[in-house]
């Protein structure tokens, strides 16, 4: 018997699978197609050849952790204990999985915004927890009157995406305002925030939960060097948290995974000494805004992308089919591969939109925009 008997494969393996087949340009999986930063792999090439291949202390090398600590007051004026309140993981994903496997009971429930990862229910289902799929305005605003009142004495977990995949939308001060409100009728309630593209922001930055120092002793924030450095095959991200929490969640992380490889661990801890990651928001901005002049004359309407590297498009001008069938017949008829929104959603909600990935290359985004504006 399944313990998750409605999880199929995923829309991302579907979209990408489906590219390949038909030859398509892959706009759907979030990953950049250009080349790593030389320096880095220059510190990668030169570190194979040294005694850096065996296992690190399973919390993470003691550099690199000493530096994550620096880059968050850095970037947050926060002081973290990187002994404590720091743990290295494999990606943003498995750093997720792990703190919700070790904070959620059978029985508790989890509030999910959606639209949302796809990642975030299954550990929820495997704690035998409940998942309370909330959504979000059709702006991609939180409606904080429905979230409180998704909430109970049940409540465990809310989980934020801020910057927010898919929608690029990012969380206001009257967000945290509205969130402080809630947080103080529910005084158990674990805030998970899932900060993963935290310096890919534009004309604003957001706000991160670092900042906020009502979030500081019951939040866990999840970071991932992967979307940071454009290295997602790389699979390594970090988690921060309280020290209470941080021990229930490194007993989870010593069975699961117990160390992060370690070579990545030697290499980010030199790269981080060379790296300016305030100008990441630039690089990806200059991106968005190239992606969206090339589609200026189609017949998608763009969504605001107010960070992330995801642009939201409405072709609601264009067709009338689903979200999903009008992805595949992207694909099939015009070789250009999409995800379609309604996948993120509980109820499968079809408001006609689509996510296109912008972190490509110049030519990988004029090829596919020359395509999409004959549509």
């Amino acid at each position: 018997m399944s313990k998750l008997p409605n999880v199929t494969t995923s829309i991302f393996t579907i979209m990408s699978k489906m590219a390949v087949e038909y030859n398509a340009i892959n706009l759907s999986q979030g990953f950049p197609n250009f080349p790593v930063d030389e320096r880095l792999t220059d510190i990668v090439s030169r570190l194979a050849k040294e005694n850096v291949h065996q296992y690190t202390p399973m919390a993470g090398y003691p550099p690199l952790m000493n530096k994550i600590a620096k880059l968050t007051q850095d970037s947050y004026n926060r002081i973290i204990n990187p002994d404590t309140e720091l743990l290295v993981t494999a990606g943003a994903t498995q750093g997720i999985f792990t703190t919700i496997l070790a904070l959620v009971k059978e029985n508790d429930e989890v509030i999910i915004l959606d639209p949302s990862y796809d990642s975030y229910e299954s550990p929820v289902l495997l704690c035998k927890a409940k998942p309370v799929r909330v959504a979000l305005n059709d702006d991609y605003t939180p409606n904080w009157e429905r979230i409180e009142k998704a909430c109970s004495a049940k409540t465990r977990m809310m989980i934020i995406n801020n910057p927010h995949n898919p929608t690029g939308k990012i969380l206001t001060e009257n967000d945290f305002i509205q969130l402080k409100n809630l947080l103080e009728k529910y005084p158990d309630i674990i805030i998970l925030s899932d900060e993963v593209y935290e310096y890919i922001t534009f004309e604003e930055k957001h706000i991160s939960a670092h900042t906020k120092s009502f979030l500081l002793d019951r939040c866990v924030t999840v970071s991932s060097f992967g979307k940071s450095f454009h290295i997602t095959g790389w699979k390594i991200g970090y988690t921060i948290a309280p020290e209470y929490l941080m021990k229930e969640i490194k007993k989870v992380h010593q069975f699961l995974v117990f160390s992060v490889n370690s070579i990545s661990q030697f290499a980010i801890s030199e790269y981080l000494d060379v790296v300016n990651v305030n100008l990441l928001g630039k690089f990806y901005q200059e991106k968005r805004d190239y992606f969206q002049k090339l589609l200026q004359n189609s017949r998608f309407e763009l969504k605001p992308c107010e960070g992330t590297y995801f642009q939201v498009a409405s072709y609601a001008a264009i067709s009338d089919e689903d979200d999903v069938t009008f992805c595949k017949n992207l694909i099939i008829n015009h070789g250009v591969a999409a995800i379609p929104i309604s996948t993120f959603y509980s109820d499968h909600k079809d408001q006609k939109l689509i996510r296109f990935c912008f972190a490509k290359d110049d030519f990988t985004l004029e090829s596919a925009a020359k395509k999409i504006c004959q549509i």
